[in-house]
């Protein structure tokens, strides 16, 4: 959340996106870490981030219009959609999506698709979030979310440090997760589109 209000500060809202992990990590990275460890899962995604600051530069300098060339919009679309509907059967897992769950997470899906087809102005640009409020509130109403782990949330920090752990480098698992950056540049290509 600080990350990113820092980006829209420093962008002055011109990138209106938020930061946040890709889901499309989650296929190499579960690789890498039963394979070698999480600490070579983090090499990885170091490798990842140095290359996609190379590509930003690049990007910067030599402007878009070879993109479009390298990622057509005919497959960024397909590609975004792909990585959504590869997790949706881990998301419906996950989520136990059973009983009163299935009210909350239909209320929270079409509360994000019609959001982004029907909401204007600022609206527009927040449909997810509008959903995952719309879907807090039903989960409240249906009794899927219970409201005394939310005050207890409150009483706990909302900083904390992370569990820092130093990453290792093996090619072999930089190899596995190094594909990702075509995935989530194109994805944050179709995103801003």
């Amino acid at each position: 959340g600080i990350g990113t209000l820092l980006f829209i500060l420093i962008t002055k809202g011109k990138a209106p996106a938020y930061l946040g992990s890709s889901f499309a990590f989650i296929a190499p990275a579960t690789i890498v870490i039963n394979n070698w460890g999480y600490q070579y899962a983090l090499g990885g995604f170091v490798v990842v981030g140095a290359c996609g600051c190379v590509l930003a530069f690049i990007i910067y300098k030599c402007g878009t219009d070879w993109i479009n060339v390298v990622l057509p919009p005919a497959a960024m679309g397909p590609v975004v959609a792909l990585i959504g509907l590869e997790l949706a059967g881990s998301a419906a897992s996950t989520g136990c999506i059973v009983g009163d769950s299935v009210t909350t997470f239909l209320v929270t899906l079409a509360v994000a698709v019609f959001g982004s087809v029907l909401f204007r102005g600022f609206f527009s640009t927040i449909p997810i979030l509008i959903a995952i409020i719309c879907g807090y509130i039903a989960g409240i109403c249906t009794g899927v979310i219970e409201t005394q782990t939310i005050v207890d949330a409150l009483h706990t920090s909302f900083i904390s440090i992370p569990n820092f752990q130093t990453p290792k480098f093996d090619i072999n698992a930089i190899l596995i997760i190094l594909p990702v950056l075509l995935v989530i540049a194109n994805e944050h290509i179709g995103h801003q589109l």
